[in-house]
């Protein structure tokens, strides 16, 4: 039987945040649904992650699945991963960095009601400088090579009809990965709302972006322009 909710939540090197992650994302769905998942993706963590995750594992009232990559697949591959292995009705997901307040997932809810994903925006947004413009040059190339009107493709605040999301044939194994979920999801015609969300100071670890994986990332969206002009649905099952 499907649960009404699903929180997905990768994780690769986060033995400072995850805890904390944990149990606030319990916390908060605790308080919207009757009943709910966590599946955290330990994508091959050479820290304390996966030693914080099994004395995790045991409380039962947080409701943690944990996957385990044995060694670092990537982001987009820890995501896709996690999504097909969710149960929920809707799925949800966000970064294990404790850079967004969970309880503001309680104005996303009402959105599902006539939307297939709500789309989360950064709002005044805690990252360096140099990294904010990169992001924005990326963002609006991306919208205008494959016509999206998304304000922050990359936010990691988002939430997706359930059958939907799983069914998506996501195939970026990086950070990529956000914008061809969004790019999928429009070539569907699937029903796009956005949402503004606080983004709050990363306190611990570090983000694993970096400078060299700008060129992979405009390759990406080349690739990404060229399977939607060979298929307008981007392969794979064009609905649920």
């Amino acid at each position: 039987m499907p649960l009404p909710l699903s929180i997905v939540m990768p994780a690769y090197n986060e033995e400072g945040n995850i805890e904390r992650a944990v149990r606030e994302a319990s916390a908060a769905a605790r308080g919207l649904v009757d009943d709910f998942e966590i599946v955290v993706v330990d994508d091959g963590s050479r820290d304390g992650t996966a030693a914080r995750l099994a004395a995790l594992a045991p409380e039962a009232a947080l409701r943690l699945r944990v996957l385990t990559h044995p060694v670092n697949q990537g982001y987009g591959a820890a995501l896709r991963d996690g999504f097909r292995a969710t149960r929920g009705e809707l799925v949800f997901y966000t970064d294990s960095d404790n850079q967004f307040d969970l309880r503001e997932l309680e104005g996303f809810l009402p959105l599902m009601a006539e939307a297939d994903a709500a789309l989360g925006f950064r709002v005044d947004r805690q990252d360096p400088f140099l990294r904010i413009v990169v992001s924005g040059f990326f963002n609006g190339l991306s919208s205008l090579l494959l016509g999206l009107h998304v304000r922050d493709l990359n936010c990691s605040f988002k939430l997706f009809r359930g059958p939907l999301i799983r069914a998506l044939p996501i195939e970026s194994t990086d950070f990529f990965v956000d914008t061809e979920m969004v790019a999928l999801l429009h070539a569907r015609g699937c029903r796009l709302v956005q949402k503004g969300v606080r983004h709050l100071p990363r306190t611990s670890g570090r983000s694993t972006v970096r400078p060299r994986d700008v060129p992979r990332t405009l390759l990406a969206l080349a690739w990404m322009w060229r399977r939607l002009a060979r298929d307008p649905t981007g392969g794979g099952v064009a609905t649920e």
